[in-house]
């Protein structure tokens, strides 16, 4: 009888609603979450190795396969509506992230950080982005809980955002004069160079000559690639509420695009110039989806399969049109490519 009444319990805590939605869904996308982490890093990359284009394929693949998969369980367990809402919000974030890949690459870049040191910044700074994403997500459902009419705040700043990229396509970040790299630099100690893959060592400081605490290079880049999916995650987190604002949804289709999208750098890095006219896609899709709500109190609610078709026909145009007008550049960004992906 006990056993009974303790297992009742047990089901029903895991049945209780978490931000609207099952407790043991979200333990279930947790726990699938640290299975391909754990996966990722502990069995196929727990040594340090160069990733090649065609692992680095095949690897996003997975990520992308498990990601479909689980859309499909949405959408046959939750709904149809939620389930386009998820693919719509997946393909936006996995697509806004791709401008991130390029910041990725110049910070690699600057640091010199070696090929086979990459992976493991790139994996522990997912891990940064699970609990990030989760705090601006649930702050963002919570404000769109208590005050409405802050959906229209993000509609607006989407709108403002769209035009800001659609002019600003061509502006790269100035990594060098970056005020938090030199906050950094200010008040740690830092070392000179790389000590493989460690990203604090200890060293003899030059004055006291005892052993003190440093962070090398490879923390730094750490840091200011997880401070830039914060700045990205700005656009894309309320570009996602503007489509649904069902908290599990945002936050599984972004988590899920991120850990593709950083299986895919290594694919994506040395080539990411043949993409350059997808931002204007982007920008394009940005106000697209802040205008629609605002055209809600105007025209009524734009169905969601109307939402999904035009994001994906925006940005399945920008990459044709990307990948044609840039043919033939491979040669000329050879060169670039290198300094992007250091040895």
């Amino acid at each position: 009888m006990d056993t009974s009444i303790t297992a009742f319990s047990e089901w029903s805590v895991l049945q209780a609603g978490f931000l609207g939605t099952p407790a043991w869904i979200w333990v279930t996308f947790l726990l699938i979450v640290a299975a391909l982490l754990v996966f990722d890093l502990g069995v196929l990359h727990k040594d340090d190795k160069e990733i090649g284009v065609r692992e680095s394929l095949l690897l996003s693949a997975g990520y992308i396969t498990v990601a479909l998969i689980f859309g499909a369980w949405v959408w046959w367990y939750m709904g149809a509506e939620n389930g386009i809402a998820y693919f719509t919000g997946f393909l936006i974030e996995k697509s806004l992230s791709m401008d991130n890949i390029f910041v990725i690459a110049l910070i690699f870049g600057f640091f010199a950080i070696p090929r086979k040191y990459q992976h493991r910044v790139l994996f522990w700074g997912i891990l940064g982005v699970i609990v990030l994403r989760a705090i601006m997500i649930g702050l963002g459902a919570t404000l769109v809980t208590q005050f409405s009419w802050i959906l229209y705040l993000f509609g607006a700043f989407l709108i403002v955002t769209g035009i800001k990229m659609w002019f600003a396509v061509d502006q790269e970040p100035d990594i060098a004069h970056n005020p938090l790299l030199n906050f950094l630099k200010r008040h740690m100690r830092v070392t000179k160079h790389l000590h493989g893959h460690d990203f604090w060592v200890r060293e003899r400081d030059p004055a006291s000559g005892k052993l003190v605490r440093a962070a090398t290079p490879l923390f730094l880049a750490l840091i200011l690639i997880e401070c830039a999916d914060v700045v990205f995650a700005v656009d894309s987190v309320p570009a996602i509420f503007a489509i649904t604002t069902d908290p599990f949804i945002v936050y599984t289709s972004n988590i899920f695009a991120v850990l593709g999208l950083r299986a895919l750098y290594f694919a994506l890095a040395a080539m990411i110039h043949r993409f350059h006219y997808l931002k204007y896609a982007l920008s394009l899709v940005l106000v697209f989806i802040g205008a629609k709500i605002f055209l809600v109190g105007i025209i009524g609610k734009i169905p969601a399969g109307v939402s999904l078709g035009v994001t994906v026909g925006l940005i399945a145009g920008g990459v044709l049109f990307s990948l044609w007008k840039t043919r033939g550049d491979d040669d000329g960004h050879a060169e670039h490519a290198e300094k992007a992906l250091p040895r």
